[in-house]
């Protein structure tokens, strides 16, 4: 029988980064793969090429299309380091910009906001449309400059100057059921490519129409890959997480993956709420198939997307890297309006939120013990992956390989829709999908 080595401890260089050779152990297939190099959670010159090849050529999700909703709403997010402006214009049309005033360069706006009409820099009054459009330079509607003092501040007299040329720099954006993207790839393909078969997976939930109920941040210490790596497997369920493991069990996992720059699990049946909590304490939507009205499904959607949908809310958490060993997590509960009648939803979704608090602290406590043990002990060199449960974790690293060598292709999907994870059996056709 062959055996495989681990790697031998090496001080990889930033090119080392970019090269497939580096990655050779965790190209192989799951069953003999290594985990990634630890550098790439630990070392600043990869976490560096990664913004490069990773954030700022991905369709990066950003946040929930219910919280702009009405035209000059504003979602302020930070994309491979570039702080980014999202929001509607007069058509409600999805419109994103760089957050930089195309004057001196001054920042926009420093938070998420309602800007009204347009936005207008604070330093000199320079305005633009919410369809980017530079509307004065500077705009005196509203300023205290006196009439007869105007002129003087006025661009338009200023030679080889035409507004038309300085509206904001423009950013690519899409949405997706619940989600907004954006890719500061002005050449990159359409989100469409990057979902695979999401849409066709998700088109009986409607998820265009569920809106945030709920949301809560977390700092976390830990780089980002930890986070969604522990989101896309179940291996840890019956050590890390006692209340969890009552309502998801583990002989009820499956993966759940087509074709598409994602990661896909499911729990089906969703088991009933113990007295430690669960999923369903809002009532489901009615529109489901036998299979969806059942069932919780868990995506990792590349790079920084998690969401978990069940029959009566949605779960998500956007990754923001904001160093090799931090992670800013922002979470928001989302549920249909179906689910929402009831007179007592509000106290349903505060259960839900609390259960999901719960579980998310418990993943916080052991990703950021994983950062530590990555940072401190420089003779660990990766680790064999568990093949029965880690296959999406494999799916997942060879996606990010690709991105750091230059290769974009999408990974198939699985030979069968619903692949058992636990105890392999029949189990696995109980339900009809």
């Amino acid at each position: 029988m062959t055996t495989f080595a681990p790697y031998r401890p090496q001080k990889f260089t930033r090119e080392d980064y970019g090269r497939e050779e580096t990655y050779r152990r965790t190209r192989f297939p799951v069953e003999r793969a290594l985990t990634l190099i630890p550098d790439a959670y630990r070392s600043a010159e990869f976490y560096a090429l990664e913004q490069e090849r990773v954030f700022a050529n991905s369709w990066v999700a950003v946040g929930c299309t219910s919280q702009i909703e009405k035209p000059g709403e504003v979602l302020v997010a930070s994309v491979a380091g570039q702080s980014i402006l999202v929001t509607r214009d007069k058509a409600r049309n999805l419109r994103a910009f760089y957050n930089i005033c195309r004057h001196r360069g001054a920042r926009l706006v420093t938070e998420s906001c309602n800007v009204g009409r347009m936005f207008r820099c604070p330093y000199h009054a320079w305005a633009y449309g919410l369809d980017g459009v530079c509307l004065g330079t500077p705009l005196f509607e509203g300023s205290e400059i006196p009439p007869e003092q105007q002129a003087m501040f006025d661009m338009s007299d200023v030679p080889e100057f035409n507004k038309a040329d300085y509206g904001l720099l423009p950013v690519r954006v899409e949405a997706w059921g619940s989600f907004i993207f954006v890719n500061l790839d002005a050449e990159a393909a359409p989100l469409s490519e990057s979902l695979g078969d999401l849409p066709s997976r998700f088109a009986g939930y409607d998820l265009q129409e569920w809106t945030v109920q709920r949301g809560k941040p977390y700092s976390i210490h830990a780089n980002w890959k930890l986070i969604a790596e522990n989101y896309m497997e179940y291996y840890h369920l019956p050590w890390v997480h006692p209340e969890l493991v009552k309502v998801s069990r583990m002989e009820d996992h499956y993966r759940w993956q087509g074709p598409g720059l994602y990661t896909g699990m499911t729990t089906s049946p969703v088991s009933p709420d113990t007295e430690e909590g669960g999923w369903l304490s809002l009532p489901p939507i009615q529109r489901l198939n036998a299979a969806d009205a059942v069932s919780g499904r868990f995506i990792m959607l590349f790079p920084n997307l998690a969401f978990s949908v069940l029959p009566n809310h949605l779960f998500a958490m956007f990754l923001t890297p904001t160093a090799p060993n931090h992670t800013q997590e922002q979470t928001f509960l989302l549920s249909h309006p179906e689910s929402l009648a009831p007179s007592d939803s509000a106290k349903g979704l505060d259960k839900l939120m609390k259960f999901w608090d719960l579980v998310n602290v418990q993943d916080i406590e052991i990703v950021e013990r994983v950062q530590r043990g990555l940072e401190t002990a420089t003779a660990y060199t990766g680790g064999r992956m568990c093949y029965k449960f880690e296959e999406p974790l494999h799916r997942f690293q060879n996606i990010l390989i690709d991105h750091m060598v230059g290769r974009r292709r999408i990974p198939p999907g699985d030979a069968q829709d619903m692949t058992p994870v636990f105890n392999g059996s029949a189990h696995a056709h109980k339900i009809s999908h």
